[in-house]
């Protein structure tokens, strides 16, 4: 896989300042090694998967949104997942949004860690979520919706929306089960902003399956095992003060993934509003590598520099 674009460019592009750039031109590097793609289909519920350790998983989730009171918007995340143990994932996201006839700015990052506690399946393996978030108000990669988020936060112009700067901290607790092809996951969430906010509640339940189990001998581009169709749904649960469904906001959204016998995984997601404070409709995409033993290499690549 060739890449021919300038790393300048793409800083510029996404608004990330010049500190990054080093972060891009590793992923550049990095996708140019031999990859496997392994995704969950979901774009906002968590299952059981856990990256192998020493794996790293480069992904791209765009989102493209409507408001009703303001332009519509593609936003989105670039995502690096590494396998530190068996038991534990970490990754990292860098980003940015661009609003129709206002600006283009870098919104943020936020650094995820799950740890799953039962290392062999059970009928039921939960995972615990921690994530640290550095965002300003203008950010709309909606990656979960909690509280009372809802279209309006998203209406307001970009420059003044940048002004706000939110340090937050989110949890969750993942539950999730393979049962006869079938994956069923649910998510409960709680958010807080590091003031004195009180915790914000949300959740996301998916359930997904393959086309086709058993899969072929030939490698092939369309076999119906390549595909895992499903579905999530999500939203807010107000606060911990009062929690329930009052001018809170909910999606339903289809979900389908294709995993090429290159390597490459691309997914969409096409997403419905359930009420008068969600966005209308959401259209999401993604696609992601995995880059199997980069530890390892990273190890012998130092190494050789060294000699």
């Amino acid at each position: 896989m060739q890449l021919d674009l300038s790393l300048d460019t793409a800083c510029y592009r996404i608004g990330a300042p010049s500190r990054f750039g080093p972060v891009l031109a590793f992923v550049m590097w990095a996708v140019t090694l031999p990859v496997q793609a392994q995704e969950r289909p979901y774009f906002i519920t968590y299952n059981q998967e856990m990256e192998e350790p020493g794996n790293f998983e480069v992904a791209l989730n765009p989102v493209y949104g409507t408001q009703r009171d303001a332009p519509s918007f593609l936003a989105g995340s670039a995502e690096f997942e590494y396998g530190v143990k068996a038991w534990w994932t970490t990754e990292l996201y860098l980003a940015g949004q661009t609003t129709r006839h206002d600006s283009t700015l870098f919104t943020g990052y936020r650094w995820e860690n799950r740890f799953r506690p039962l290392g062999r399946e059970h009928r039921v393996n939960p995972v615990l979520y921690v994530e640290f978030e550095s965002l300003n108000g203008a950010d709309k990669t909606l990656l979960e919706v909690v509280g009372h988020d809802g279209e309006a936060d998203h209406a307001s112009p970009n420059e003044e929306a940048r002004a706000e700067h939110k340090n937050e901290i989110e949890t969750k607790l993942i539950l999730s089960s393979n049962v006869n092809g079938w994956n069923l996951s649910g998510n409960l969430i709680a958010e807080k902003n590091l003031s004195n906010e009180p915790w914000e509640l949300g959740y996301a339940l998916g359930v997904s399956r393959p086309l086709a189990q058993a899969a072929r001998g030939a490698p092939c581009s369309l076999c119906p095992e390549n595909f895992t169709a499903g579905f999530e749904i999500y939203g807010g649960l107000s606060t911990i003060h009062d929690a329930g469904f009052t001018d809170t906001s909910h999606y339903a959204a289809a979900v389908l993934a294709w995993d090429l016998p290159s390597g490459l995984t691309l997914r969409v997601s096409p997403t419905v509003g359930l009420n008068h404070n969600s966005h209308r409709f959401l259209l999401r995409f993604g696609m992601s590598y995995e880059i199997p033993g980069l530890g390892h290499r990273l190890g012998q690549l130092l190494r050789g520099g060294r000699r």
